[in-house]
């Protein structure tokens, strides 16, 4: 089912701009976070000699691939807990009428 073009329905020419924004925004905001991720989780992971990406192994050694999934888990666990509480903090902003002042 695709949101884009009215739930599947078949209506030839008839794209909602907003949806498409909307889609957009949430790409950028997916892709930002998995390059966040992964800047942030290969730096502290993975070995290669300092001022030259140049690897070790071809493959991840044991400890870090055990890096990286620790390091995916906090991730996404610090992201999952910072998205609550703002949620939080702005459905309170919207209960007290002071959003936005």
């Amino acid at each position: 089912m695709s949101f884009l073009f009215g739930g599947g329905k078949s209506v030839e020419g008839s794209v909602d701009p907003a949806k498409i924004e909307m889609a957009v925004a949430e790409l950028d905001m997916i892709t930002d976070v998995f390059n966040r991720l992964v800047n942030s989780c290969h730096t502290k992971c993975i070995s290669s000699t300092p001022n030259n990406h140049r690897y070790v192994e071809g493959d991840l050694l044991k400890g870090e691939s055990v890096c990286i999934d620790r390091c995916t888990a906090k991730f996404f666990e610090v992201n999952k807990k910072v998205g609550e509480r703002m949620s939080a903090m702005g459905s309170a902003a919207q209960a007290t009428g002071s959003f936005g002042r």
